[in-house]
């Protein structure tokens, strides 16, 4: 994967780029990933996290609105190994997220706010491929995200 470090890419298309608040911390092995946008929202309930990495990635990036939980973990180490194995580059997660040990050793790009070891309820309930608002960003199916170490951020195309 080419590296596309946020300050340049902010520096190459102000007018462009749309920078989330600085709130995300990274948990994955890879510290830099990109890709298309998928969505979802949902809130404690992870069930269509679980369907959405089971899912071909495509190198695609899982954004998830999980409207800020602070009360359990949205993703684990076994749907991050699934997003792994379907070829998902990473997921950006507004809530939490669990067994961060195992997440940091695997090749895939997690942002997230905080981890929670408390497991998520499943029921089925949210939506997916819809425009999210968090973090001062929209999220828009089908734009794409960059993340690294200074950030994440969101463009209506493929910048490089």
């Amino acid at each position: 994967m080419t590296r596309h470090p946020l300050p340049d890419l902010c520096d190459a298309y102000p007018d462009l780029v749309h920078v989330a608040d600085p709130m995300f911390r990274s948990f994955g092995g890879n510290d830099c990933f990109s890709g298309e946008i998928t969505t979802i929202s949902c809130f404690e309930d992870n069930s269509l996290i679980a369907s959405g990495v089971d899912a071909p990635g495509q190198g695609r990036v899982l954004v998830v609105d999980a409207g800020g939980s602070m009360r359990c973990g949205m993703l684990g180490d076994n749907l991050a190994q699934k997003a792994c194995d379907h070829g998902w580059s990473g997921l950006v997660i507004f809530g939490c997220i669990r067994d961060v040990d195992i997440i940091s050793k695997l090749p895939i790009g997690v942002m997230a706010l905080a981890a929670h070891p408390m497991k998520s309820v499943k029921r089925g309930i949210g939506r997916t491929d819809e425009k999210l608002f968090f973090a001062g960003v929209e999220w828009v199916p089908g734009h794409y995200l960059y993340a690294d170490n200074n950030g994440v951020l969101a463009a209506p195309s493929a910048l490089t």
